[in-house]
């Protein structure tokens, strides 16, 4: 029996089309990597008895890195990024083991079907499952056709078996564009980004950002945010005069009338008129005029207005709606929400999905009268040629989808049938008058019907008060006629919703991509999010766009990178070349780059205005090694070490607290060590600033501490610290934390596994002899004598943390909270010896002891 591998992007995905394909029949086991299912069944594929095999990967299973040498940034001269350095594909997550993964599942498959996204990127996506799986699957006979592709919106019974009764291929050129723009992204922002953020950090101390980057898209969208700050700082208010006129007829409120001039900005003139206005004491209707207005429904619904009213409506940002809007997709209760689209196809069944909602109570009243009296045909809107708008697929309750899920899903639901209700209509009312020669107006709404705006109620006509009857020639009596002084007032600050809008126009970045370029120029320190999610570029944010624009205006306009997109869309479309593209386009920036490198004294100009010299910032902590001198501790992001009399700085790691330790020195170059700690439930460890930047060993990478110092005699080091190879990761070595008595532990130097043991011994020490049945390092403990939990009452005990009677019920594992972005969390408790090396080198993982710490897991 031949076999059909499926994949899909996501594992909830997976587990959806599989139980749709099987009806249910399917049955599930963990793949190898531990993040996938297999979901296996029996069925019928191109007219014989096939084996199914449904998986998925998790997102991308590449990414586009550099190869190993040009990833060092004091090595690799920025420039050559734009075309010498070479790229590879490598794994986007090592840890999922996703190509090893893929290639267990597809050996000996006959077919695949590929169930990835709809988009561009899903496109991509395909050709890495390929590239992985290809190798290993049987080889086809003739030209049989092995490879299938499955377009589908949504996760519903009628699509997905829609999408298996219409297999196509999928699209390379597409795959291409994808590629295309991930090298652009990565030569040009490395490049520019690598050679500013070395460039400023070095010379002021007080940025408060770890990385000052700069990108394609994510540049021009902060260009957006600083045009406005600029308008609002030039803006001069300016001073003008109205005339407001109240008028009333009998026993009715009185009128307040709009001046049909508006305003003046001379206070003579406006005083002229008030006079010429006040020579009556009544006011004549001249005309009244009446007419039908109409509020249109809303078009369907896309991408980009779905984040435009997430932010303005829902108070979401755009990159949380995105996430909330992929899950409500992945579990079946929304379309597909990566759409350019704004018109429903003909055969799109709006009536089956619209009685999807008959039973729901927040609009089942609405939705029945509907359903009885006949949809409205929905206004015309664009279809782009990628999905359907996006629209509920089942009904829900605010129970099964959470809080902001239920938020975003009533909104897209309210939207759907809005575009298939009546239009709003009201009756709009104008009364003309004069006074004294001036002419006035007075508008009234009054509404006829609700249309659309009964589940859109906010959209709604606002009650007003109803004009009273009147006809011309009629006489108001004149209450009040004065002049009002007003200011024009600056613009506010742009919203997200109006940066969305203008991304949106000037083609910077995709649906896809806007709120992942909002999200980073908020994280990246250049704009804080103000209350109503409004925008306020920061400091640097102001002086990096203004120093753009002061070297080269089109790094930060948005026109560059729209013709780079529509350059990328003919790739798509297979109208153009995808080396010709991306060999055009970095020679453009390759020369920009460097006019900024020569030039980037323009920008230092505005940086020097507003930040501190590092020689200025920070506090003496622990001396040079070079010098002898103290070196400045700047907390400012990116926390460093500043030696002033050498002008050297020192990286450090970011997210902790850093203080001086015990005042020791590093016996290879003399700078004292410093201790980094990310809090009291987290790790710490002690490290020496110059061995951090510049490993002193060959087996030592750049960024580590001294628990993973290889030197065979540092009472600091690895080596006379690491007790035994950790109980969960692979790589990892439980290494005595020798400052946290008396509460005593040891940490794993890779992972976030914390190892709690001998409270309120007087001293640990690591002793030179191994245990004979794990080969971890022995221990020497020292306890207070009134608080021994030593049998008669010894304080003293040498022993194997893992092995030893006496010491197992002293032992708990636990999981540091961890924020430090060098560590991550280990892979599942597998076998293996250690990786250290020197005296700790051939720690083996204490196995059979690993249960007996799992059950003090918390």
């Amino acid at each position: 029996m031949r076999t059909v591998l499926m994949v899909a992007e996501k594992p909830s995905l997976a587990q959806s089309i599989a139980k749709i394909l099987s009806k249910g029949s399917c049955t599930s086991r963990k793949g190898l990597n531990g993040a996938c299912s297999v979901h296996e069944y029996s069925g019928s594929f191109q007219s014989q008895s096939v084996r199914f095999k449904m998986t998925s990967v998790c997102g991308h299973v590449m990414s586009l890195d550099f190869i190993g040498k040009y990833n060092n940034w004091d090595k690799v001269d920025p420039a050559e990024l734009f075309s010498k350095a070479p790229t590879e594909k490598k794994e986007a997550n090592p840890k999922l083991s996703m190509v090893k993964f893929l290639q267990v599942e597809a050996r000996g498959c006959d077919y695949v079907v590929l169930w990835l996204d709809c988009d561009k990127e899903g496109e991509n996506i395909c050709f890495e499952v390929l590239d992985a799986v290809q190798p290993v699957m049987t080889k086809p006979g003739g030209r049989e056709q092995t490879v299938f592709r499955a377009k589908f919106s949504s996760i519903t019974d009628t699509d997905i078996w829609a999408a298996m009764n219409q297999l196509g291929t999928p699209n390379q050129n597409e795959a291409l564009s994808v590629d295309a723009r991930q090298e652009l992204d990565l030569r040009i922002g490395c490049a520019f980004t690598r050679f500013q953020t070395k460039y400023f950090q070095g010379k002021y101390g007080n940025l408060d950002s770890s990385l000052i980057s700069f990108g394609p898209c994510q540049t021009p969208t902060l260009g957006f945010c600083v045009e406005r700050h600029d308008k609002i700082q030039s803006f001069k208010p300016e001073t003008f005069w109205v005339i407001q006129a109240k008028v009333f007829k009998g026993k009715d409120n009185p009128l307040t009338l709009d001046w049909s001039r508006v305003r003046v900005f001379d206070r003579d003139v406006g005083q002229m008129f008030v006079n010429l206005a006040k020579t009556s004491k009544d006011a004549k209707v001249e005309s009244v005029s009446k007419k039908e207005k109409a509020k249109q429904r809303p078009q369907a619904l896309n991408t980009v207005e779905m984040l435009r009213v997430g932010s303005s409506a829902l108070g979401m940002g755009p990159q949380h709606t995105m996430q909330i809007a992929e899950r409500l997709y992945t579990q079946g209760y929304i379309s597909y929400p990566r759409t350019e689209t704004t018109h429903y196809p003909e055969n799109f069944d709006l009536k089956g999905t619209l009685k999807q909602q008959a039973n729901c109570p927040h609009w089942a009243e609405e939705v029945k009268e509907l359903l009885a009296s006949g949809l409205n045909r929905p206004r015309k809107g664009t279809d782009a040629g990628d999905h359907p708008p996006i629209t509920p697929m089942r009904a829900a309750s605010e129970a099964e989808l959470g809080s902001d899920g239920w938020r975003l899903f009533d909104y897209i639901t309210r939207h759907f049938i809005s575009t298939i209700s009546q239009d709003c209509k009201y009756l709009q009312t104008t009364i003309y008058f004069t006074i004294g020669g001036e002419n006035f107006t007075c508008t009234g709404k009054t509404l006829i019907s609700a249309g659309f705006t009964t589940v859109m109620p906010w959209q709604g006509i606002p009650l007003e008060e109803e004009l009273p009857v009147c006809d011309r020639g009629d006489l108001f009596t004149v209450e009040e006629i004065r002049l009002v002084e007003r200011q024009t007032s600056p613009p506010e600050y742009l919203t997200e919703a109006e940066l969305i809008t203008l991304m949106e126009k000037h083609g910077v970045g995709t649906d896809a991509s806007i709120p992942v370029h909002i999200n980073n120029i908020c994280q990246r320190n250049y704009v804080t999010v103000e209350n109503g999610r409004k925008l306020k570029p920061t400091n640097l944010g102001i002086v990096l766009v203004h120093g753009y624009y002061r070297i080269d205006a089109e790094l930060v306009l948005p026109t560059i990178r729209s013709a780079v997109e529509k350059q990328l869309n003919l790739i798509a479309l297979g109208k153009a070349d995808f080396s010709q593209v991306l060999q055009h386009t970095l020679d453009i920036f390759k020369r920009k780059f460097h006019y900024f490198f020569d030039s980037i004294n323009s920008m230092d100009e505005l940086m020097e205005v507003s930040f501190s010299p590092i020689a200025a910032s920070g506090k003496p902590l622990s001396r040079c090694g070079k010098c002898h001198r103290f070196m400045k501790y700047i907390q400012a992001k990116p926390s460093r070490l500043h030696c002033s009399h050498c002008d050297e700085t020192y990286s450090l790691p970011q997210n902790g607290a850093i203080k001086l330790y015990k005042e020791i020195k590093c016996p290879l170059d003399d700078f004292e060590l410093v201790l980094w700690t990310s809090g009291a439930r987290g790790k710490c460890y002690p490290l020496c600033p110059y061995c951090f930047s510049n490993p002193p060993f060959r087996d030592m990478k750049k960024g580590l501490g001294c628990n993973e110092c290889t030197h065979p005699t540092c009472a600091h080091s690895l080596s006379s610290l690491g007790i035994a190879q950790c109980v969960e990761c692979e790589s990892g070595v439980l290494v005595l934390d020798p400052t946290s008595g008396p509460k005593w532990r040891m940490a794993c130097n890779k992972c976030n596994v914390v190892v709690h043991f001998f409270e309120h011994a007087h001293k640990v020490q690591v002793s030179s002899d191994s245990c004979d049945s794990c080969d971890a390092s022995l221990v020497d403990v020292d306890f207070n004598k009134t608080r021994s939990p030593l049998p008669h009452g010894d304080t003293q005990h040498s022993g194997c943390v893992f092995c030893d009677p006496v010491f197992q019920d002293l032992v708990e594992l636990k999981h540091a909270t961890m924020r430090h972005p060098m560590h991550h969390r280990g892979g599942g408790r597998r076998g293996g010896r250690g990786r250290g090396r020197g005296r700790r080198g051939n720690l083996k993982k204490p196995k059979d002891k690993m249960a007996a710490l799992a059950a003090y897991f918390v």
